[in-house]
């Protein structure tokens, strides 16, 4: 395998090894910036070496070798001109073997999960974190994530040197943490996660209102975390969460760049494939539970709610009952004003929009300034024939919204209200 296919291939081992490569750099040298430099290198490699002698019968091994021998060398040069040539070869010597210590690699032994809980340290800003987990685990370069996030590249540049120079400076154990406290820290990384995707499925600034680089992203950094972690719930409530709100993307925006929702949304258009991952993880999930697994948390209700959406064959023959079921369950676990807001739209579609409104109307103060409260609250007094209301919450809901798809939907709404007496 030559010429263009064998840049096809490398293309497929950057999304595929990129974040073994550096992983298990940084485990062997302890340095984030000489795994990922040493792994760049060794892909530079391979575009020179792969197109004109064919592509290894191991790509992933002959990438962490000759990654490996890129941060050897490195290590060498700069200890050369400090003096310390032969501590150099020492250490390069050590750096070799497996470290099987379970002190050293925490309680589960995969390079890229450990990466993963030290690109989540809670000790980092959480936007160091989504930071650092594209770039070492995604592969993404620092101007990818710059414009996914509408930052200068040079702010996301330091952005993530101060995060590197944070690890190294206070010592942060390129471990993952012990069993009595992963799901604790494991919560932390499922929330980068979610966050990713959650501004790929909708952006909540700039002129693109879908990133979905940034939701396949996302998805792939769920598969890795479930291949990791199988028997954990909530990461594989999250991975289903993802695919079967994603499967819905091709739907989600007409022609003229206008978000149109689920209720209005083409089902034909939705990705079955992807729904029916979602489902199957779901069910795996609730005969889990049957058999005495721990109760499902806060992803596995929503991946069921959003299961019972995408097993609907239409709007009209949604369960509405048994998602607000859900959402109470959600409630008692997370009794936040967003999901509150959102057991509430969901009551409107099974009681009707009055005692909707009432639920509503108790989170203006926590969610006045968000745009989704305001446009759900114009949706339901609209319905209830108060209209000169309806669209004083449409104008506070377009003011306060970034996306465009969700502005132009918006509008439309607010202008095809009747006109005031």
């Amino acid at each position: 395998m030559t010429g263009p296919a064998a840049m096809e291939e490398i293309a497929r081992a950057h999304r595929e090894e990129w974040a073994r490569v550096v992983a298990g750099l940084a485990r062997r040298f302890g340095d984030l910036d000489l795994a990922e430099d040493a792994a760049a290198e060794a892909f530079v490699a391979a575009v020179e070496v792969w197109p004109r002698v064919g592509v290894p019968p191991n790509p992933g091994g002959w990438l962490t070798t000759t990654a490996t021998r890129k941060a050897i060398d490195r290590v060498r040069r700069e200890s050369q001109r400090r003096g310390k040539h032969e501590a150099a070869h020492a250490f390069a010597s050590q750096l070799m073997p497996e470290n099987t210590d379970p002190e050293s690699v925490g309680p589960i032994e995969d390079d890229r999960l450990r990466l993963v809980f030290t690109c989540c340290h809670p000790a980092l800003a959480m936007e160091a974190r989504v930071a650092l987990t594209l770039r070492l685990l995604g592969g993404l370069t620092v101007a990818e994530i710059a414009r996914a996030f509408l930052v200068q590249e040079t702010t996301m540049a330091q952005r993530i040197t101060r995060a590197k120079a944070k690890i190294k400076a206070t010592r942060i154990p390129y471990r993952v943490p012990s069993r009595s406290d992963i799901g604790v820290r494991l919560a932390g990384v499922l929330t980068v996660v979610y966050l990713i995707f959650n501004e790929g499925y909708l952006a909540g600034t700039g002129d693109e209102p879908l990133r979905t680089d940034l939701s396949d992203e996302a998805i792939r950094l769920g598969r890795l975390l479930h291949t990791l972690l199988p028997e954990d719930g909530e990461v594989a409530g999250l991975l289903a969460l993802m695919l079967l709100t994603d499967a819905r993307r091709d739907a989600r925006v007409s022609a003229t760049g206008e978000l149109v929702t689920l209720e209005e949304q083409d089902r034909r258009r939705w990705d079955r494939d992807r729904i029916a991952e979602g489902h199957a993880l779901v069910r795996e999930r609730l005969a889990a539970v049957a058999a005495g697994a721990p109760p499902p948390g806060r992803y596995q209700i929503l991946a069921a709610i959003n299961a019972v959406h995408t097993y609907a064959g239409s709007a009209q023959e949604t369960d509405w009952s048994q998602i607000v079921t859900l959402y109470d369950r959600l409630v008692r676990l997370d009794p936040s004003p967003i999901v509150r807001l959102n057991r509430a739209v969901a009551v409107a579609e099974l009681d009707g929009p009055q005692p909707a409104l009432a639920e509503i109307d108790g989170l203006t103060e926590d969610l006045d300034s968000y745009h989704a409260f305001h446009a759900a609250r114009a949706d339901l007094l609209a319905r209830l024939g108060r209209t000169a209301e309806a669209r004083a919450a449409y104008d506070l809901a377009i003011g306060l919204t970034g996306n465009p798809a969700e502005r132009a939907f918006l509008t439309r709404r607010r202008e095809a209200l009747a006109s005031p007496r």
